[in-house]
């Protein structure tokens, strides 16, 4: 279900849980102790007073992993604020009686789950209908708001969902959720009916390994849309052939119709979206928010470059930043480099929308962060009514919970 579809961490989550070069930390060990056997390790945590509580490298550039999200996260809520919801616009032209072309023009919505389709289509159906449309002849996608097969940095060619590539139009987060019954291939889950492209990519893929992405081409993604949303709308009464093409919207725009037949608005807000990315580290949400504000604010298509530069002249004229590098929205890439003293600055920056954060432990509300040697957490402790922001990155290989485990110790030393 959608909790399934959301959860696309990243492959170091899987792998290190073999990688147990440092015991645990246990109830008899000191924080001190358990510091000193981490080599590359920063850590801050201020104190009520803002001041460094707990300090080891904190001013020391290291690789973030996913906690990269909640810089995403503070450039789209400060750019577009919690209620912003994402748009798609849908333009008719008539082609014959009771017929049409349908074009759609995507955004980067990043939340077109199956739900969302099926209400979009509920919409759409009733507006053609009563504007005597009952067939659609084709369907026209406009999806040059996204550079043609964006790939940001980190990205792996494997058919994980965590790997899905973005995409101006894109459903279910890139990824199908297929299997076999007597037989035959069906889909997975019973909000998301099947359509033939989902049937064709079933028939090569491993089953067995539950849901999978749609590879590496961007139009594969952007047909399944368009199949999906015709398999909707066709469950609404509107007749859909099976004819796709994709075509810039300045076509149509020069016929001087300027105006969408129908936008539709997600049902979703931004901080709504936000909070399951951050529960379950979805990595496609992360990098649609990041291309999509690189292309409202250095003009579309969006790209990995505008990404890199959006990043860059954000966070230094919102937070000071100077010494840094981020060049993808999610966290994936090994490239990436933050200080947990810059992390701790964000996260002052972040306090309105703390709430959006997962309790990981007791009274302790975090992002994780996990790649092939890398341990991340960043967020606050809750003590005494104040949120008190702390960072912790630890950039060599550990237990995938021994995080969480040096965050309590971290807590109880607040405590003492």
């Amino acid at each position: 279900m959608l909790r399934r579809l959301l959860y696309q961490g990243s492959v170091g989550t899987v792998l290190l849980l073999g990688s147990l070069l440092l015991h645990a930390a246990p109830a008899s060990v000191s924080l001190k102790e358990a510091l000193s056997q981490l080599h590359e390790t920063g850590v801050l945590v201020l104190n009520a007073r803002q001041e460094a509580a707990i300090e080891k490298e904190s001013s020391k550039l290291r690789v973030p992993a996913s906690t990269t999200k909640l810089v995403t996260a503070y450039l789209a809520l400060k750019h577009w604020g919690t209620d912003y919801r994402f748009k798609t616009d849908f333009y008719i032209t008539r082609t014959a009686q009771n017929t049409a072309s349908l074009w759609i023009k995507g955004y980067g919505d990043p939340f077109l789950v199956s739900e969302e389709i099926q209400k979009l289509a509920e919409a759409l159906a009733h507006r053609l209908k009563a504007s005597g449309i009952n067939t659609i002849d084709e369907v026209i996608l406009d999806t040059g708001y996204f550079e043609t097969n964006v790939v940001l940095p980190g990205r792996s060619d494997t058919d994980n969902p965590y790997d899905a590539i973005p995409g101006a139009l894109a459903a279910n987060f890139n990824t199908l959720y297929l299997k076999k019954a007597h037989g035959a291939i069906v889909s997975a889950e019973s909000q998301t009916p099947l359509t033939p492209l989902a049937i064709k990519l079933g028939q090569h893929a491993n089953l067995r390994h539950g849901r999978f992405n749609l590879g590496g081409s961007v139009k594969t993604g952007e047909r399944y849309f368009a199949e999906l949303l015709s398999a909707f709308l066709q469950q609404s009464g509107i007749q859909v052939k099976n004819e796709v093409q994709w075509r810039n919207l300045k076509e149509l725009l020069a016929l001087k119709q300027s105006q969408p037949f129908y936008r539709h608005l997600n049902s979703l807000t931004l901080a709504e979206i936000i909070q399951p990315m951050m529960r379950y580290s979805t990595n496609f949400i992360a990098n649609q928010l990041a291309l999509k504000l690189s292309a409202e604010k250095l003009g579309a298509p969006a790209s990995a470059e505008k990404v890199k530069q959006m990043m860059k002249s954000d966070l230094t004229n919102y937070l000071g930043w100077q010494d840094f590098y981020l060049e993808d929205g999610a966290g994936l890439s090994h490239q990436n480099r933050l200080s947990p003293q810059q992390l701790v600055i964000l996260l002052e920056a972040f306090r309105p929308w703390k709430s959006l954060l997962p309790e990981i432990e007791d009274r302790i509300f975090a992002k994780s962060g996990t790649l092939i040697g890398v341990s991340t957490l960043a967020g606050y402790i809750y003590q005494e009514q104040h949120w008190l922001p702390f960072a912790l990155m630890i950039n060599q290989s550990v237990p995938f919970h021994y995080k969480n485990q040096l965050a309590i110790k971290l807590k109880q030393q607040l405590e003492d």
